[in-house]
């Protein structure tokens, strides 16, 4: 028997958990590339890949000539660049809230938790735009923006501040520290923060 080599991409990695596994019911037959089910801790079910019967299913579709290998512009498409934002506030209700709303609608989010973690992480990665919190321990917004449009390598990237604080001399603060937009945080329940985004960095 002759074995291919086969490449299956993702959309993304979720991670990793234990689960109880429980066999198909026999009234739905074999069901092709798929082995099981089981019951996430939420209630939501998901289905079990049956690596061998998938691995036999791609096999038959290369031999049919259904397949044939990637080309340059299919290639292309796998590695799209993502346009990469980073989060900072130290709430992780609001942190999940606004990378949800930022992956769902196709942006690469990636967060952190304080001033100090963001302004370690943006020095060290390669970010599109940083959406900041203002109050947060050991550096807050105020400083890490300031931070970021006064260093040479990092004074381009924008940077959009989203806080409780609604006060007109807290916007000035945010705007005068180099913000390119101060909002806030009632703008998650409206499209304001993705308009901002968009904006300034334009759709993913």
């Amino acid at each position: 028997m002759l074995f291919r080599r086969c490449l299956l991409v993702v959309d993304r990695f979720l991670g990793e958990c234990n689960l109880v596994v429980r066999p198909l019911d026999p009234r739905l037959g074999k069901v092709p590339n798929i082995s099981a089910a089981a019951l996430m801790d939420d209630g939501s079910p998901v289905l079990i890949v049956d690596v061998e019967d998938l691995v036999r299913s791609i096999a038959k579709v290369f031999s049919s000539g259904q397949l044939s290998q990637v080309n340059q512009s299919a290639h292309q498409a796998v590695t799209k660049t993502y346009k990469r934002v980073l989060v900072v506030d130290d709430s992780i209700t609001v942190r999940e809230m606004e990378r949800k709303l930022l992956e769902n609608n196709g942006y690469k989010a990636e967060v952190a938790v304080n001033g100090i973690d963001g302004w370690n992480a943006i020095r060290s990665g390669d970010y599109d735009l940083v959406v900041t919190d203002i109050d947060m321990p050991r550096m807050n917004g105020f400083e890490l923006t300031s931070q970021i449009k006064t260093h040479a390598n990092l004074k381009q990237t924008p940077v959009i501040i989203v806080s409780y604080k609604d006060r007109e001399e807290d916007r000035l603060q945010g705007l005068e520290a180099g913000a390119d937009y101060y909002l806030t945080k009632s703008s998650f329940h409206d499209d304001t923060l993705l308009k901002a985004v968009i904006d300034l960095i334009g759709e993913a």
